[in-house]
């Protein structure tokens, strides 16, 4: 046994039965956080504090056993998920030393279950970005190829989890921020409904659009700690593959992308169709033109609510924020919303009628076509190479960077629908390609039902070669 290719799961159940020390797991995952430093997935961590729990849970254990559903399970907690325990810094300047009177919700949560905060990981700066090419912090590398960039805003999460630092992680998803670097690093990441989870403790973008959510390496461990966040017991519906219906809008989601993408997508609905799955081809009516009007207007209005509000907690202003950002993409956000470019209230008003508008839509087709999810390539794209803030060559052009990577997530984030992105291969040249499945609004158990019948039907993903190297 291995330690460190354990799943969550896979863990629990070797700390529970003694085939495994709490402090030999911790560790052994430490030595590999130590051993893939340079991919810079971290902000913060205690080791000293994290051995020491590993090792009251192993003299605890020998006089009675700790049936908690997480116990002993370190976790890696996004930088901008506020923990009493390590500063919550949002990947710039002005809050590295910020140090929260008590944990998020969604920690308070993970810990009540036995688990164990890891540390705290990379961030885009202030969650807004795509890339986490942070000025502050330095960049995340993707663990398949460290001069690529892992996706963001929740990068440094997703490539704790892909490195096998930790079996788990949480990150937050606005836009993309969790879909995006699980697709590009290989791993298994959730976005819940809008509100499913507790929002108390966050360093919020957007109070309407965020959410956190869970990253691991199997479904059947994003599904663990989907229930322990939402407090949902529900079982995970045991899903068949035959009769299945996908909606596979190759208009909306497939135009443009990468051909090596494609090929893995393609490929990975051949292998549904034939375990029985019916694909339908069919787009969301006036997609593009609702979500088009609706997800940065909503971001940009809500931000200037929510980010003036937890830096004044802090004893900050917001001019003394933007002076401590380092990468110039968030300054330029920042200082438009600041000056006289800022999004209004009319504006805003506008997006959110559209906003509805997108969910009645969604709403519609999914009852319409009968539809579990719809499926489609996570991202256009595999992971550029770091330092391609502002465009990025594909098919040959350059495009936006950020719009490229966000496109295929955003418009299920801004209709608050669950989404979950699954490895579905790598392309020719070992990078990883992910699968998303969005599902009907409050529909998260049963999409995370589908998602573990479709994992099971995908070959697994390999690690990638430097874990080990």
């Amino acid at each position: 046994m291995v330690p460190i290719e354990l799943t969550l799961i896979e863990a629990v159940t070797a700390l529970r039965c003694r085939k495994l020390g709490y402090q030999e797991y911790v560790q052994a995952l430490m030595q590999q956080t130590d051993r893939l430093a340079y991919l810079n997935a971290w902000i913060s961590r205690d080791p000293e504090q994290l051995i020491q729990q590993a090792k009251a849970f192993d003299q605890a254990s020998s006089a009675q056993p700790d049936h908690r559903p997480l116990v002993g399970i370190p976790v890696a907690i996004k930088d901008n998920i506020d923990t009493s325990d390590l500063p919550t810094s949002g990947g710039t300047r002005a809050l590295l030393t910020s140090r929260p009177s008590r944990n998020a919700t969604v920690v308070e949560r993970l810990l009540q279950s036995g688990g164990l905060i890891a540390g705290k990981t990379n961030l885009h700066e202030l969650a807004l970005g795509g890339t986490n090419h942070n000025a502050v912090t330095g960049p995340c590398r993707n663990p398949w190829n460290p001069l690529r960039i892992p996706g963001g805003s929740s990068g440094g999460s997703a490539v704790a989890v892909a490195s096998r630092m930790v079996p788990a992680a949480l990150g937050t998803d606005t836009g993309a921020s969790v879909r995006l670097p699980a697709a590009l690093c290989g791993v298994v990441g959730f976005r819940p409904s809008t509100g499913r989870y507790a929002a108390q403790g966050i360093l919020h973008l957007s109070l309407t659009k965020d959410t956190v959510g869970p990253m691991a390496r199997s479904v059947a461990d994003v599904a663990l700690l989907d229930a322990l966040l939402a407090e949902d017991p529900t079982d995970v519906p045991d899903v068949s593959l035959k009769g299945l219906r996908l909606g596979v809008p190759r208009g909306d989601f497939f135009q443009d992308a990468d051909p090596q993408v494609l090929a893995v997508i393609e490929q990975a609905l051949q292998t549904l169709v034939a375990e029985g799955v019916e694909c339908i081809a069919l787009d969301v009516p006036d997609l593009k033109r609702h979500n088009d009007a609706t997800g940065s207007t909503l971001v940009m209005f809500e931000m200037m609510q929510s980010l003036p509000a937890y830096v004044s907690a802090q004893g900050l202003s917001m001019l003394a924020l933007l002076a401590g950002v380092g990468s110039p993409d968030v300054a330029l956000l920042l200082s438009r919303q600041l000056g006289h470019d800022r999004v209004t209230a009319t504006a805003y008003a506008a997006a959110q009628a559209t906003r509805q508008k997108l969910q009645a839509a969604y709403a519609r087709h999914f009852s319409e076509h009968r539809l579990d999810a719809l499926a489609f390539p996570t991202c256009l794209m595999t992971a550029p190479p770091i330092g391609h803030d502002d465009t990025v060559y594909l098919r040959g052009q350059q495009v936006p960077t950020f719009k490229t990577l966000i496109r295929n997530t955003d418009p299920g984030s801004n209709a608050g629908l669950p989404g979950i992105s699954l490895p579905a291969g790598l392309t020719a040249e070992g990078l990883p390609v992910g699968l998303e499945l969005d599902g009907p609004s409050g529909m998260d158990r049963h999409l995370l039902g589908v998602a573990a019948a479709i994992e099971r039907a995908l070959p697994p993903l390999p690690r990638p070669l430097m874990v080990y190297d």
